[in-house]
């Protein structure tokens, strides 16, 4: 069962992750500055292995990751979503979120993290999600605690230091 294929935001249409988002996905994947925050840039073949990965998520779980545009001029503005990931050997679900650097500062992040955690906590009743980021993405860390994420552990990740965030209803 799939919860939430599409939603709204104030300023933001979302749309399941698809295949046919291969273009922009590799656009993100490529951009140096973007990916500089999420472990280095992707290989086109990482790309579309991300992409098969997450179709795969949607298919076991019912949710997974959202392609983001902007309402007005429906560009593109990044990806987000919830997906389990294995963290130090506990089974967690975590937010996700990556946006195209021209978007960075505006609170795009934050307001597809706020409708993400409703579907999350309310729709798939979850009672805890968590976030992470990389030691040195300070951004990233405002936008878990304007969520409401609460600093919880540096961990180890993708073979890269990270600060773990929890969010509990």
């Amino acid at each position: 069962m799939h919860f939430t294929e599409t939603f709204t935001t104030e300023r933001l249409l979302a749309e399941r992750l698809q295949f046919q988002h291969l273009n922009e996905l590799h656009r993100m994947h490529r951009d140096s500055q973007v990916m500089a925050t999420l472990g280095g840039i992707r290989s086109d073949e990482e790309t579309r292995l991300f992409i098969l990965n997450n179709l795969h998520h949607w298919q076991l779980y019912g949710f997974g990751l959202w392609v983001f545009r902007d309402k007005v001029n429906n560009q593109f503005i990044g990806r987000a979503g919830l997906r389990n990931t294995h963290i130090e050997g506990k089974d967690e679900v975590e937010l996700a979120y990556a946006l195209m650097a021209k978007f960075w500062g505006k609170g795009l992040a934050t307001e597809m993290g706020n409708q993400i955690l409703k579907i999350g906590f309310e729709l798939l009743k979850l009672q805890e999600i968590v976030c992470f980021t990389l030691t040195t993405n300070q951004a990233s860390q405002r936008v878990m605690e304007k969520l409401g994420f609460q600093y919880e552990r540096e961990i180890i990740y993708a073979n890269f230091p990270h600060l773990l965030y929890r969010l509990t209803v």
